[in-house]
C-alpha cells in the first residue's frame, strides 16, 4: 500500500514538473505585419502561430545582428529600431532617434551599419559599434533596398521612383555613381562571387545583372510580374527571387547562367523570403493574403499557409540557410 502511494506521489510530481518547465520550441519564425505594427510568433515544427508581440508604427524590414543574439526590426513610422531575441521573439531593448528606417544592413566587415529612408529620400550610415550617425546622404528618390561589395567599399541602394541604382563609397561618404535601371528597382544583392549585382525590378519584371565594376547592365532575366526581392538558397549559386503580385509566384535563378531554372505558385503576393537549413522549405510572407506562404522544396508545391496579420512584410527564423 506504501508502495503504491509512493508511486502515486511520484507521478503527481513528475506531472507538475512538467506544467512548470518551459515551453520549448524547437524553432520560432518571426514574421511582420506592417499594417498592424505586430509580430507573429509561428512555431516552426507545428506551422502554428503561438504568440503576437507588439512593435511599433510600420515595422517593414528585420535583420539579425552579425552574432544572431537580436533580431532588428526597422520601424520606419516610428523612427526607432525595436531588437528582439530570435529564439523566443520577445523584446530585448528599443534605440530610438533612428530616423525613418526602412531597409538596414551590416557591412561584411561590421564597421557600418546603414539604412534608408524611403520617405524622405535618405540613406543614413552609422557606427555599427556605437550607432553613432556618421554620414547622410541625399538619395532621390524612393531609397529602398541595399546591398554591399564583399570588400565593404561600397553600399548599393535602389532608388525605386528614378529607376537607378546608386554606389555610395563609404570611405567618403558620398555617391560615386548612379547607373539607370528597369522600372521601379527594389530587392538589391550581390551575386556569390562578388561580380554582379542583381536587381529586383518590379515594373519591368525582370532582375537586371549589372556588372557594378564596369557601372553597366550585362544581361536583363525576365522573371514575372511585379519581380520584387531576392534571396539566396545557401547552396552558393541558386536565388529565389519573388514576383508581388496577386496571383503570385517565386522563381529560381542559377547565377551561374543567369536564367530562371524553376518556377513555384505562391499567391498573395509574395514578398521577403526565408530558407530553411535543410534546404527542405521555402517561407515567404504574403502581402496581400495576411499569410505566411510555405514551399515544399522537395514536391515544389505549396505545402503550409499561415494566417498571420495585416501587410506581412520580413521574415525570419535562426535555422536558416547560408546568405550566399
Amino acid at each position: 500500500m506504501f508502495l503504491n502511494f509512493a508511486r502515486r506521489v511520484l507521478q503527481m510530481l513528475c506531472s507538475a514538473a512538467l506544467l512548470l518547465a518551459p515551453q520549448v520550441h524547437a524553432g520560432v519564425a518571426v514574421a511582420l505585419n506592417s499594417a498592424d505594427g505586430t509580430v507573429s510568433l509561428i512555431d516552426t515544427n507545428t506551422y502554428q502561430v503561438i504568440g503576437k508581440e507588439v512593435a511599433c508604427k510600420e515595422p517593414h524590414h528585420l535583420l539579425p545582428t552579425p552574432d544572431d543574439s537580436s533580431l532588428i526590426v526597422a520601424c520606419s513610422a516610428s523612427n526607432q529600431l525595436v531588437y528582439f531575441d530570435p529564439k523566443t521573439g520577445k523584446e530585448q531593448r528599443r534605440v530610438r532617434d533612428i530616423s525613418d528606417p526602412y531597409q538596414l544592413g551590416f557591412s561584411p566587415d561590421r564597421k557600418w551599419f546603414v539604412t534608408t529612408s524611403l520617405r524622405l529620400d535618405r540613406v543614413d550610415v552609422y557606427d555599427a559599434q556605437t550607432m553613432q550617425l556618421k554620414g547622410r546622404l541625399h538619395a532621390p528618390k524612393t531609397p529602398s533596398h541595399l546591398a554591399f561589395d564583399d570588400d565593404s567599399r561600397y553600399v548599393f541602394v535602389t532608388l525605386q521612383d528614378s529607376n537607378e541604382v546608386v554606389a555610395i563609397n563609404l570611405a567618403t561618404m558620398r555617391p560615386e555613381w548612379f547607373l539607370p535601371v528597369g522600372a521601379t528597382p527594389a530587392g538589391i544583392l550581390m551575386s556569390p562571387d562578388n561580380r554582379y549585382l542583381m536587381v529586383a525590378c518590379m515594373g519591368a519584371g525582370h532582375v537586371e545583372i549589372i556588372d557594378w565594376r564596369e557601372q553597366k547592365t550585362v544581361k536583363t532575366v525576365p522573371a514575372g510580374t511585379a519581380t520584387h526581392n531576392l534571396q539566396p538558397r545557401g547552396d552558393g549559386r541558386h536565388y529565389f527571387v519573388s514576383n508581388r503580385s496577386m496571383d503570385g509566384s517565386i522563381v529560381l535563378l542559377d547565377t551561374r547562367t543567369m536564367t530562371i531554372i524553376e518556377k513555384y505558385d505562391v499567391p498573395g503576393g509574395p514578398d521577403d523570403m526565408e530558407v530553411r537549413a535543410d534546404g527542405k522549405e521555402l517561407w515567404a510572407t504574403a502581402r496581400f493574403a495576411r499569410r505566411v506562404q510555405v514551399v515544399d522544396l522537395t514536391t515544389k508545391q505549396l505545402a503550409r499557409s499561415i494566417p498571420v496579420g495585416s501587410s506581412p512584410h520580413g521574415v525570419f527564423f535562426l535555422d536558416h540557410a547560408a546568405r550566399k
